[in-house]
């Protein structure tokens, strides 16, 4: 019997054991396709509180909405899976939607955008033994750091540890990094390529091994810049979508920095998400589509 989304609070509060139950029947498949590409389409966002598309505050406050939109990027051909924390992994489950695609737990969301804690970024959503239990297929975690800050430690020696737990466990993690600083309260993320470049210098070598380490990098302000990033190591990289300003040209631009970099011996995929979910013309089939043609030009 197929969960319709408005029956999930109901299925919830009379039968939280579904979640695990679905969980063990979930057909599998392995990270890398057919294809040999990656395209996963990331909903992590809401439990940092960045709610925000553009100018649009809470864009991505409604469950409902959010869950149909994922649903729909997941049904078209060439999208491999999601990345997302318990709740919205969870709510997929029971929906189905997970069948034979990759669903991926985001670890740390204890940086709430905008605290005077942001850059000590607890783990605060899957530890690699819920991965493990739940028979997800990788985790990813994000990996700020201010040289400015003292948190900027305890976020660095966290994440070592979670890459050493979930290779114990044969679980790739994707770790996304920046160099970042407060510019008058607000964290921003450097993304010349002189900071891109040191941040996968410093990610690449955390943890007791790197064999199960995988990189998700942002494209930086000159996108033929990459090609010098990525010579920086020889993790296997995914490029990440970004946010993107709420109009069609920004779109478009975004789409043409993906191109450049895609192209890039190292790069194996791509995870987007606000940019595929919300895009400026409200048409999440066509920017996902187009999102995935890019993987294979």
């Amino acid at each position: 019997m197929t969960t319709r989304i408005s029956d999930l609070v109901t299925l919830r509060a009379r039968h939280p054991q579904a979640v695990a139950e679905a969980a063990a029947r979930r057909t599998r498949r392995p990270l890398m396709g057919d294809s040999g590409r990656l395209m996963i389409v990331a909903a992590d966002h809401p439990a940092r509180g960045a709610l925000a598309v553009g100018d649009r505050k809470l864009a991505m406050a409604n469950r409902l909405d959010l869950l149909e939109r994922l649903c729909l990027a997941l049904s078209r051909p060439g999208v491999d899976g999601v990345l997302a924390t318990a709740d919205i992994l969870e709510d997929l489950l029971l929906l189905g939607a997970l069948e034979g695609k990759v669903a991926m737990g985001s670890m740390n969301r204890g940086g709430i955008a905008g605290a005077s804690f942001e850059m000590d970024d607890r783990f605060t959503g899957h530890r690699p033994q819920d991965i493990a239990r739940l028979r997800f297929d990788a985790g990813k975690l994000l990996l700020r750091i201010d040289y400015e800050d003292p948190g900027s430690l305890a976020t660095l020696e966290s994440t070592a540890r979670a890459i050493d737990a979930m290779a114990e466990r044969e679980l790739p993690t994707f770790v996304e990094p920046f160099l970042s600083r407060r510019v008058d309260g607000k964290v921003g993320n450097d993304l010349s390529a002189e900071a891109v470049t040191k941040s996968v210098a410093i990610a690449s070598g955390l943890g007791g091994t790197s064999a199960y380490t995988w990189l998700k990098l942002p494209v930086t302000d000159d996108p033929d810049d990459m090609a010098q990033v990525c010579e920086t190591s020889t993790l296997p990289t995914v490029l990440l979508g970004g946010d993107i300003k709420d109009t069609a040209e920004d779109q478009e631009a975004a789409y043409e920095k993906w191109r450049k970099a895609l192209r890039l011996p190292t790069v194996q995929g791509l995870v987007a998400g606000r940019s595929l979910l919300y895009p400026a013309d409200g048409d999440v089939t066509a920017a996902v589509d187009t999102a995935v043609s890019l993987l294979h030009r």
